[in-house]
């Protein structure tokens, strides 16, 4: 089998989805290159389907069964919400600038606190909306899905379902007066899967954003959020969405890209 020369390196392919566990829409987008060019790299290689690895050892599993997906048919039909809480990086840096024992001592002394990312994730397109905000508290999580709907409705998306855990702040009656009309769903206890899109953001938003590369401060780390929640949005291709990145899943968007 020949690879095709559009390839380039190929060990770079086979790195990113070895070492990585990239899949191949994530690894073309990287190397600028066609999705099924990179998965006959990968197949060349012997890489094994992500489906067959262990999500936190990269480790082949032997079976796995297969996960139970759905997707609603159209942007606004379900809406994810979730909160990701992330330790705050202290002036000057943490464990991965000065190393673990120094920074542990640093954040000790410093006790930066911790940042409270709010999400809300559209089923049908991944598109997400992130802010990162002081606390989770029912007035701040009511805030957050405000501005949050109207983001969706600029994008020219009607909310009809929300679905979310059962936190104190998203049983709150502030939460369902900002809500309004849109029907809340609720997970079922102990059951995080049943959020799992928005739980798959979570993982990427630590991949690609928090701990994608040593930071200085949280000040640094905060500024280049915008940047990473962009190139989600509107770049980046997504293995469920075959390479199809999220704006591409709606209309309104199309073209919105730069």
């Amino acid at each position: 089998h020949v690879v095709p020369a559009a390839a380039g390196p190929a060990h770079r392919t086979a790195d990113y989805g070895v070492s990585r566990r990239w899949g191949p829409a994530r690894i073309g987008y990287r190397l600028r290159l066609n999705p099924a060019t990179v998965h006959k790299v990968l197949t060349r290689h012997h890489a094994p389907p992500l489906s067959w690895t262990d999500p936190a050892t990269g480790a082949r599993l032997r079976a796995k069964p297969a996960p139970l997906r759905y997707e609603h048919e159209a942007p606004g039909d379900l809406v994810h919400v979730d909160v990701k809480k992330l330790g705050r990086i202290p002036d000057g840096g943490g464990h991965r600038i000065h190393g673990r024992a120094k920074g542990n001592r640093i954040k000790k002394a410093a006790r930066p606190g911790t940042a409270f990312i709010h999400n809300a994730v559209d089923d049908h397109s991944r598109l997400a909306y992130a802010e990162i905000l002081a606390d989770e508290r029912k007035e701040t999580a009511s805030g957050f899905w405000a501005r949050a709907n109207a983001y969706f409705v600029s994008c020219g998306i009607t909310v009809k379902r929300v679905l979310t855990d059962n936190g104190s702040a998203y049983r709150s009656g502030a939460f369902a007066a900002a809500l309004g009309p849109v029907v809340h769903k609720r997970t079922r206890p102990y059951r995080p899967q049943t959020n799992g899109k928005v739980e798959r953001f979570n993982r990427t938003l630590e991949q690609e954003w928090a701990y994608a590369r040593p930071y200085r401060s949280e000040t640094e780390r905060v500024a280049a959020f915008p940047s990473f929640l962009h190139t989600y949005n509107h770049h980046r291709g997504h293995t469920a969405l075959k390479g199809a990145s999220p704006a591409e899943r709606v209309p309104n968007l199309c073209g919105h890209n730069t």
